[in-house]
């Protein structure tokens, strides 16, 4: 009897998801909890686990079509599944062989990629069709393969000089060497990115978006950090990092400056007596806020940990549609990337969003000398219908302050 593989219920304000990628293909035999497809969200990734042991008898649902809570996605045949074929067969043979004839090593990496996987990044389609299972794949050794998707070669364009005809790495090296070909690539956006570019132009298009700059001198900062990193990490695990003090900053800057920790709900100024914090995190598949509650009443280690925590699961896919909602203020790390100086968009409906950027030693002059210091600017962007130039210009001081001077931040003085 066959099992219905369905939709799972999807949270209360998500109304539908796209099919994103199948992990098997009709025929294949599945086993229990393995990651049968995964489904994307505006905001996560949702991943449908096979319900039994047996072979995956039907696909209902292609790859980008979209589907709802409990419609079906695949029908499973039950039964039980044949331990795998140790011996390789003649194409992993003339693979392993074509390797060793050019000095390369079929590593455990290309095996994973064999398997129908759906890889994020820069890889033509053509040489994803090739990594799983698709037209040519038998034509390429694993290095060839690998060589390939590095430089988003069509194997099908590649001459092999191999037993049978397959493609070498050499192979295509060679055809990289000689001028390769002009190729484009047309895809379409993920429902991640596509919220993402919807809730910007809102942002533009809604509020009346204003920045503001300053500068704060990092000295004492990791001044602390070089003096404790060591015992910190030993007494709670974690490494002391920047962003947790530049979290703490803003939240005393939150505290004097309230407004800019408010939102817009129509005609009414919402006040919000909780310091909710996003923090911005760049993963494979776009930008993800995962929110960090109550982080008023957090210390610089649960603050570290939360951070780690919600970054690892927005870049590994396993976060919650719960853990990137809300929030009432945001920070934002270009610095990480190297960036100089930029201008934030808000997180609607959040009013003010802070930008960090890349640490440089710059001339300063500290009590009439010029010394060299570890320099940041940071970017407030905020909504000016109801945040005024003197209260983002005065948060951004008293951020700067907290930051200077972090003894007094920590101390609660």
């Amino acid at each position: 009897m066959g099992i219905e593989v369905k939709v799972p219920v999807l949270p209360e304000s998500v109304e539908d998801a796209v099919v994103s990628a199948w992990h098997k293909k009709a025929g294949d035999t599945v086993r229990r909890d393995e990651n049968l497809v995964d489904l994307e969200t505006d905001k996560v990734v949702l991943e449908v686990p096979v319900p039994g042991d047996g072979v995956l008898k039907e696909i209902k649902v292609e790859s980008g079509e979209t589907v709802h809570s409990d419609d079906v996605l695949a029908i499973i045949e039950e039964g039980e599944v044949p331990a795998a074929d140790e011996a390789p067969d003649d194409n992993a043979k003339a693979a392993a062989e074509d390797d060793a004839a050019e000095g390369g090593v079929a590593d455990e990496g290309d095996k994973s990629k064999t398997g129908g996987e759906t890889q994020a990044g820069g890889a033509s389609a053509q040489t994803r069709k090739a990594k799983s299972g698709g037209a040519g794949s038998d034509r390429l050794s694993p290095s060839a393969r690998r060589v390939a998707e590095e430089e988003n070669v069509d194997p099908t364009q590649v001459s092999g000089s191999g037993r049978g005809g397959r493609v070498t790495k050499g192979d295509v090296l060679g055809f990289l060497k000689s001028g390769g070909s002009r190729q484009e690539e047309r895809v379409k956006m993920t429902r991640l990115r596509s919220r993402v570019a919807e809730r910007m132009k809102d942002a533009q298009n809604t509020a009346a978006i204003l920045t503001s700059f300053n500068e704060v001198d990092l000295k004492a900062v990791m001044d602390i950090r070089r003096r404790f990193k060591d015992e910190f990490q030993q007494k709670h695990g974690i490494k002391l990092g920047i962003m947790s003090f530049f979290v703490k900053a803003c939240c005393e800057a939150l505290r004097k400056h309230p407004v800019v920790n408010a939102s817009l709900d129509g005609d009414e100024i919402v006040y919000h007596n909780y310091q909710d914090v996003g923090i911005a995190v760049s993963t494979e598949r776009g930008l993800m806020v995962p929110i960090i509650r109550n982080v008023e009443s957090m210390g610089l280690a649960e603050i570290e940990q939360s951070i780690e925590h919600y970054a690892n699961a927005a870049r590994d896919g396993s976060i919650s549609l719960e853990d990137l909602q809300g929030g009432t203020f945001t920070i934002t790390n270009g610095g990480v990337f190297g960036s100089l100086l930029s201008t934030p968009l808000l997180n609607p409906p959040q009013s003010a969003i802070l930008g960090m950027h890349t640490i440089k030693e710059r001339p300063v002059v500290v009590d009439g000398e010029i010394v060299a210091r570890p320099m940041m600017y940071l970017a407030l962007s905020y909504d000016h219908r109801i945040i005024d130039g003197r209260d983002a210009v005065q948060f951004l001081v008293a951020v700067r302050d907290a930051l200077e001077d972090p003894a007094r931040m920590l101390l609660n003085i």
